[in-house]
């Protein structure tokens, strides 16, 4: 199901957490809140970790990931790495990635399966994207956006891509992904979907001013109600499992 928080009386709550079917990353200094929204739904079922990335909040812009690894950039310290790697499952491989292009967030989107990254992503970057989320990767843009992870927030069932992407690029973009995609907006009207919530295989965390209308294309595309908590445990519990070992 879909839900709506803020993060320090932001709605851009993509920025501030990382969601996977495997860990959530969620940024310190947050409200109770804002906590407890991924604590009710996620806490029984996947470890929460309270991190920094770099010294920073941004851990959902510094960060790419799914339920086979997590990527961080370079400038994250020794200390938080450790932290991260207390915190996340053993199954889950953490690699620091030297990249120019540093807000991992901002230009890799990613589910369990495929990744679209931004066509300027070093070849050796890519290589580890493989490597590490176990993913298929191509170089894409959304709607003539290089920022791929910004325009796009996807799962394993659907995604969303900014809403001026044509129907045309929608069908290219889903054959490769292997999902259905629509073209959509979060907190009235913004087409920075990515920024704007994150998104696992049964809940979806957006912002405040997200309309009724936008929660239900949310809910639809990533067929959330088929996936209810209390279905966690019956239809998730295999995969999440073997995630742990």
């Amino acid at each position: 199901m879909a839900l709506r928080s803020s993060f320090e009386g932001s709605n851009e709550v993509g920025v501030f957490s990382t969601l996977t079917n495997a860990y959530a990353l969620v940024a310190v200094g947050g409200s109770e809140t804002f906590y407890s929204m991924f604590e009710g739904e996620l806490q029984d079922v996947i470890p929460i970790c309270h991190a920094t990335i770099a010294g920073t909040r941004i851990v959902g812009r510094l960060t790419a990931g799914n339920r086979k690894g997590l990527l961080v950039p370079t400038s994250t310290t020794d200390q938080e790495l450790a932290h991260l790697r207390n915190s996340l499952p053993d199954s889950v491989k953490i690699q620091r990635i030297e990249e120019r292009l540093s807000a991992l967030g901002n230009v890799i989107a990613t589910n369990d399966h495929v990744a679209l990254i931004h066509n300027d992503l070093e070849n050796e970057t890519e290589e580890i994207i493989q490597d590490v989320l176990g993913v298929e990767v191509f170089r894409a843009s959304i709607a003539d956006n290089v920022l791929v992870g910004s325009y796009m927030c996807l799962s394993n069932a659907g995604g969303i891509v900014h809403p001026k992407t044509s129907v045309q690029d929608q069908d290219e973009l889903s054959s490769l992904l292997q999902v259905p995609l629509v073209a959509g907006s979060v907190n009235r009207g913004s087409p920075v979907v990515g920024a704007g919530m994150v998104v696992n295989d049964w809940v979806a965390v957006t912002g405040m001013d997200t309309t009724q209308t936008e929660l239900a294309v949310i809910d639809s595309v990533f067929r959330l109600g088929e996936n209810a908590p209390s279905a966690i445990n019956t239809t998730h519990k295999p995969s999440m499992v073997e995630s742990f070992y």
